[in-house]
């Protein structure tokens, strides 16, 4: 047979030949296809001329399929069938029967903070959906998600890359934690006296001891004693109730460690500037239904979660 020019090929003709297939008769494919009977003639002819074959033959009281049209049919009632999936995936989004795996873009702290209400609230409302957290470098993120490596990216963006959007999730503010009974500390605040004769501990990713406590303390010609520096957040929850140091914690992390070891919280006695935690996406995955509603997710998530 000859080449075919696909573009030349009206869609309609395959779905014609495959209620005729079905049905064995012109006027019952025509019903199917809630077409007249003359159309669905004018099909087959149509067809006959593409495929150089009659294709279906009358046989008694049905239309018989010819070798070629039978060889013809597995082909295009496949290519029949990918054609609907394509067209009806993604179309809509079910999260109480997804299956889907969301990458996210996190930080330790994001994860720590949003993560298990996160995990509550897809329980309830979509308990088949998987979860995959992702560390990254910001300078790197508008690479991931060029590469679709990632579905949303959470943290601090004061220049998020291009082609990307972005929205502000939740304010953040540093506060002091240390252990209960510590004797620095006096109804939910200490002194800045206090606050530069006890020991410190800071986690960074950094090799330094330099911090935005820091930053706000040498404006006042302060330096504080830093006796832990550690990369591992884990670990300061334990260090503090077991000892006297302190630390400046962004507050919803200092909320669950002095939930998770009994610790306490105080307002610093400098002043700090609060900051946005951000939510970040593609604007290639705007409008999909299955970004939105994580997006919306986490936006009602970070609203209740203290």
């Amino acid at each position: 047979m000859k080449s075919i020019n696909l573009g030349a090929i009206d869609l309609n003709l395959l779905v014609a030949f495959a209620a005729l297939l079905e049905q064995r008769s012109v006027t019952k494919a025509a019903e199917q296809l809630q077409i007249g009977q003359p159309a669905m003639s004018a099909s087959l002819n149509r067809l006959r001329i593409l495929f150089e074959d009659e294709l279906f033959v009358r046989l008694g009281r049905q239309m018989q399929p010819t070798l070629k049209a039978q060889a013809l049919a597995p082909g295009i009632l496949a290519a029949l069938q990918q054609i609907r999936q394509t067209m009806t995936s993604n179309q809509t989004f079910e999260p109480t029967s997804s299956e889907r795996t969301f990458a996210i873009g996190s930080s330790d702290y994001t994860s720590f903070v949003l993560v298990p209400p996160l995990m509550e609230f897809s329980h309830q409302n979509a308990p088949f959906l998987n979860f995959q957290m992702i560390g990254f470098e910001k300078d790197s993120v508008g690479d991931l998600f060029e590469q679709g490596v990632i579905d949303i990216a959470l943290g601090v963006f004061p220049k998020p890359p291009r082609q990307t959007l972005w929205e502000p999730i939740f304010e953040e503010r540093f506060v002091g934690i240390g252990r209960q009974g510590h004797p620095g500390i006096r109804n939910g605040k200490m002194s800045l006296e206090a606050f530069m004769a006890f020991s410190h501990a800071l986690t960074t990713l950094r090799r330094d001891t330099i911090g935005e406590i820091d930053k706000a303390l040498n404006e006042q010609n302060l330096e504080r004693r830093i006796a832990l520096t550690t990369p591992h957040m884990l670990v300061l929850p334990f260090a503090i109730a077991s000892s006297d140091l302190v630390a400046a914690l962004p507050y919803r992390i200092a909320f669950r460690f002095a939930m998770i070891c009994t610790l306490t919280i105080f307002e610093l006695p400098i002043a700090t500037e609060p900051w946005m935690i951000s939510m970040l996406w593609s604007a290639l995955s705007d409008q999909d239904e299955a970004n939105r509603w994580l997006r919306n997710s986490i936006k009602t998530i970070s609203q209740i979660t203290p």
